[in-house]
């Protein structure tokens, strides 16, 4: 977790200052499948830019919900892999996933 950052008393406020922006739910969503690079992230990511996805893959590494993994290489290679923490987030997406199915199936009879 960044240390300059505050820690809010409410539990959900905490998980929402985490992973509260729909590119970061996103991101985790593609990680949870495994180590994906840079551009797997950007083709999969509809409509995300490359300076978002950037600044959101730094702070979700500040935060401790992914490590990033540079390989000495021409052009560098870099990957992206959820840690323990990235990966405890799983059953939250798939609670998000339930109720959009449920939600869709609603609407659509």
């Amino acid at each position: 977790m960044n240390p300059t950052k505050k820690i809010p008393d409410c539990p959900v406020e905490m998980t929402l200052q985490l992973i509260g922006d729909k590119w970061k739910v996103l991101i985790i969503r593609d990680l949870l499948t495994g180590t994906k690079r840079f551009s797997e992230l950007m083709r999969s990511v509809n409509g995300i830019t490359q300076k978002v996805l950037t600044g959101h893959l730094r702070a979700m590494e500040q935060d401790g919900l992914l490590t990033r993994k540079i390989y000495p290489e021409v052009p560098p290679r870099v990957e992206y892999t959820l840690t323990e923490t990235g990966y405890s987030l799983k059953p939250i997406l798939e609670s998000m996933f339930q109720w959009g199915t449920d939600y869709k199936n609603g609407l659509n009879p």
